[in-house]
């Protein structure tokens, strides 16, 4: 039963992954964290922190998830089964709403409901990819030591806004910044 919920609720954040699968991070971490004790804080963080640093789709986080679930649950069969689980979860429901609406989308571009619908679409991702950002900040940092996090957020979000600096530049920087324990 616990397999087939997992597999229920990635299919339901599917749907919700507006903006990619990182979108809906804070769902994941109330679901696997919050709810259900599947990972722990540090387990889901480091998910998606090693994810974002390999190369390969952005999606990869979500595998990384399910591995650690099911080695958490008894070993490398149920890791396998943990990543088949979370990837055609979150990758069946979105790919074939993404392909039938892009379809129907192209055909019907002109419409003014169809401008529409992209226009608003924006406003959306954008609140979910804060959610996602709240989420991963409020668990790293205790105390006194978050407006930090929240200072190099936003100090990085400004630069990536307004240059052409590469992000990789961006993500060494961090490191280095908490490898010597700034943030």
């Amino acid at each position: 039963m616990d397999w087939l919920s997992l597999f229920g609720q990635y299919m339901l954040l599917s749907l919700l992954s507006i903006g990619g699968a990182i979108s809906t991070t804070s769902e994941m971490h109330r679901f696997l964290v919050d709810e259900h004790h599947w990972l722990t804080p540090s387990q889901f963080n480091a998910s998606i922190a090693i994810a974002q640093a390999a190369p390969g789709p952005n999606v990869l986080f979500v595998a990384l998830m399910g591995w650690n679930v099911g080695m958490n649950a008894g070993g490398l069969s149920n890791a396998l089964l943990g990543v088949v689980i979370t990837m055609v979860g979150i990758l069946l429901p979105s790919t074939t709403l993404t392909y039938l609406a892009a379809q129907w989308g192209y055909r019907n571009r002109e419409l003014r409901s169809v401008r529409a619908f992209k226009s608003g679409m924006a406003p959306i991702v954008i609140a979910l990819l804060l959610a996602t950002s709240w989420t991963l900040a409020s668990v790293n940092s205790t105390g006194n030591d978050q407006w930090k996090l929240w200072m190099v957020s936003i100090v990085s979000a400004l630069i990536i806004w307004k240059t052409r600096l590469h992000l990789l530049l961006l993500l060494a920087t961090g490191a280095l910044l908490g490898w010597f324990g700034f943030i």
